[in-house]
């Protein structure tokens, strides 16, 4: 079993629903979240002052999935996260090994827990 982490643009999220989707990854959770890379933000003007705006809007998606779907949950994340060329600010996908998953309503535990 594997926790996977992908941090990308607000903009992408739709395209990456419908790309997990088509390879049957439904169980998923979604938070709203503000950070910064390596593009280490942005400036505006403002009444004539200059502002650093240091954090991005940013979604941050979190998937428990069995071995078997780590691949295909992975290439289509980034498959539909990309951005056209690849700029900057993309994002980060982050597999890590998860120890015990358990299904409170049942009490299913481990790869039965998350799924199919």
């Amino acid at each position: 079993m594997k926790y996977i982490v992908a941090i990308f643009r607000p903009e992408k999220l739709t395209a990456v629903q419908d790309a997990l989707d088509e390879n049957e990854v439904h169980l998923q959770t979604v938070s709203n979240v503000y950070g910064c890379g390596s593009q280490r933000g942005y400036s505006e003007t403002f009444r004539g002052n200059k502002i650093p705006v240091r954090l991005l809007q940013k979604v941050k998606l979190e998937i428990a999935v069995n071995d078997a779907f780590v691949e295909r949950t992975v290439n289509a994340i980034k498959k539909a996260a990309r951005s056209e060329p690849g700029k900057i600010g993309d994002g980060k996908i982050f597999v890590m090994p998860m120890e015990a998953c358990y299904r409170i309503r049942t009490g299913e535990e481990g790869m039965a827990a998350i799924g199919p």
